[in-house]
């Protein structure tokens, strides 16, 4: 509210103030909007930043025992948020020299399937102004040439994640689904019997949680017998994008989620294998070192 804190300025503890403000044109309320509007102030307490003292007491008053467990807990936290970079860009890497290294006919009800989806999601999002900035300014044909090739890529390396997962007896155990539920289920405290019993009844929703699993077992495998080199990075590097793929791949990776979120109503990654990629991570424009990359 425009003018409402710089009215407080100087008030002490049991301060009564009248503020006199006008409610913004775009307000939220139409009622209100434009509108002049005045606030009964009491003034309870007053108080000011300090500096956080690092000590003991600091742990203690987040739920640690002690500083040390305190710079432990931030230490591990650290290194899995940098881990899990690190694994994206192998994936990255992995995921592109798969699309390099394989051309064959892709079936055409399921390549067909799978842009109707991304069209789907891409039509939704320009409806509700969530349109790409890439997007803009660009003929429906453009368009819909390059999401054309952004199926292609995810149909061919859905089909190649699944072959692979096939032929290495790869699979999704039961309880690893079940972990993932119960997962999902923590996101929403005090509805997790709902989410349970959403997932019971819905083979779909199952399905959903069994792709990406399979997806990253499948990614784990190849992984575990590639010629993995570790290089020594800045965190800035790391977390920088990666360098422009060739034209007909950058855009399809990076559009991936888009895509993912039309299709998570798909059957299991065994049954439809474009599904395996579901999770690929955005291809960024401009490639720092990874800390792991697949030769």
């Amino acid at each position: 509210m425009p003018g409402f804190e710089e009215q407080l300025v100087g008030v002490k503890a049991g301060d009564e103030k009248v503020l006199n403000v006008t409610f913004p044109a775009e307000y939220g309320v139409a009622t209100l909007a434009g509108q002049a509007a005045t606030f009964d102030v009491t003034v309870v307490e007053v108080k000011k930043a300090v500096e956080t003292k690092i000590d003991d007491e600091l742990a203690k008053n987040i739920g640690l025992s002690d500083l040390a467990t305190l710079k432990d807990a931030i230490k591990k936290n650290i290194e899995d948020q940098l881990g899990q970079l690190s694994r994206q860009k192998a994936k990255r890497s992995l995921l592109d020299a798969l699309d390099a290294t394989h051309s064959f006919d892709l079936p055409p009800k399921m390549l067909a399937a799978e842009f109707d989806a991304i069209w789907a999601q891409v039509t939704q999002d320009k409806a509700a102004g969530n349109e790409d900035p890439e997007d803009a300014g660009k003929s429906e044909d453009e368009l819909k040439a390059e999401y054309t090739k952004i199926a292609e890529r995810r149909v061919r390396l859905g089909l190649v994640l699944a072959e692979l997962g096939r032929v290495n007896g790869v699979e999704v155990k039961d309880e690893e689904v079940a972990r993932a539920i119960q997962a999902e289920a923590s996101r929403y405290p005090g509805q997790e019997r709902q989410v349970f019993e959403f997932f019971q009844k819905n083979a779909n929703a199952v399905a959903s949680l069994r792709a990406p699993l399979y997806e990253e077992k499948v990614v784990d495998f190849v992984l575990q017998m590639a010629k993995v080199t570790d290089v020594t990075v800045t965190r800035a590097e790391l977390e920088s994008e990666d360098e422009a793929a060739p034209a007909a791949d950058a855009k399809p990776a990076k559009k991936a989620p888009a895509k993912a979120k039309a299709k998570k109503e798909a059957a299991p990654a065994e049954e439809a294998p474009a599904e395996a990629v579901a999770e690929e991570k955005p291809a960024p424009k401009k490639k720092a070192p990874a800390k792991k990359k697949a030769d």
